[in-house]
């Protein structure tokens, strides 16, 4: 049964304007440095969301991250997913030859449906790969009530 959210033109408005302002500072931070230095900032890790009949599940790619740089919020049936990848510096700037992975801070913010569970979300984190287990609610079944008669 798929999900049924009310639109809201100004919160795709306010997405389509986020995805075009990474899109240019991707492609600015890119091509300025052409490989040249470290580019830390604006960075969004990728994210898969599937429905199943008990729950909802989230992936997202978070590779060379640990669980203390990433954190996850819930408030107003909006999940809040941010973090920080660091860039380490074991080996001297002037010996790379090109970086190409982004670093710096990310956030990323998902509506939740009504019918899930928010006290009941679980996550799992293994080999880079953050899953977020939204269970739905129940379904209620109708019951029939029985007539006393005196």
């Amino acid at each position: 049964m798929p999900l049924i959210s009310k639109w809201d033109p100004f919160k795709d408005l306010l997405s389509i304007q986020d995805r075009m302002n990474r899109l240019f500072e991707e492609t600015l931070s890119r091509s300025q440095g052409m490989g040249e230095g470290f580019t830390t900032g604006a960075w969004s890790p990728a994210v898969d969301i599937y429905e199943a009949p008990d729950e909802i599940v989230l992936k997202a790619e978070l590779p060379g991250m640990s669980q203390d740089d990433i954190e996850i919020e819930v408030k107003d049936n909006i999940l809040i997913l941010k973090g920080e990848r660091r860039f380490k510096k074991g080996v001297k700037e002037e010996n790379y030859h090109r970086v190409e992975r982004s670093y710096g801070v990310f956030q990323r913010t998902f509506n939740l449906p009504d019918i899930v569970q928010q006290d009941r979300i679980k996550t799992r984190f293994k080999n880079g790969i953050l899953e977020i287990v939204l269970p739905k609610e129940e379904k209620v079944k109708p019951r029939l009530i029985k007539i006393d008669v005196d």
